[in-house]
């Protein structure tokens, strides 16, 4: 393959967040490259994309107590990464943590995990692709706590 012709990735991550009085916390991590956004990562072999959005969330925050609320969105872009052209594709689900503590996984390339209101969480999230996913969240929590 040519460094021209894009590798095409795929991954799977989660918007996570908790029902409160004052309404929904979001969850956010930050990773290695102190960018702080949402726990994702590769599909393995002939897994979907929800149970790898859980299995993400899972392995770098600890959360396991999830329920799905469905899909959000999905999102695309291109870096390098070692002179390669890669193209990566990430499928986004919005999950409410019913219980635990989310906690950094340093084994993971996690350094930190922080709840915050929607409003905090869009001004934290390092990538405007992101904050796009999370603004369709939040106007899916909206109808959720509606509900």
């Amino acid at each position: 393959m040519s460094r021209r012709t894009p590798v095409e990735e795929t991954s799977a991550g989660g918007v996570t967040f908790r029902r409160t009085a004052d309404g929904p916390l979001v969850l956010v991590i930050r990773d290695s490259y102190r960018n702080w956004g949402f726990p994702k990562g590769h599909l393995e072999p002939g897994e979907e994309p929800a149970a790898a959005a859980v299995r993400e969330i899972a392995e770098e925050t600890g959360l396991t107590e999830l329920v799905l609320h469905g899909p959000i969105e999905s999102i695309d872009w291109f870096f390098r990464f070692r002179g390669r052209l890669i193209h990566k594709t990430c499928h986004f689900f919005l999950f409410e943590s019913l219980g635990g503590e989310a906690r950094p996984q340093r084994d993971e390339g996690i350094s930190a995990c922080r709840w915050l209101p929607l409003d905090e969480a869009l001004r934290t999230v390092s990538y405007a692709n992101a904050r796009d996913v999370l603004r369709v969240a939040g106007a899916a929590m909206a109808q959720l706590q509606g509900a």
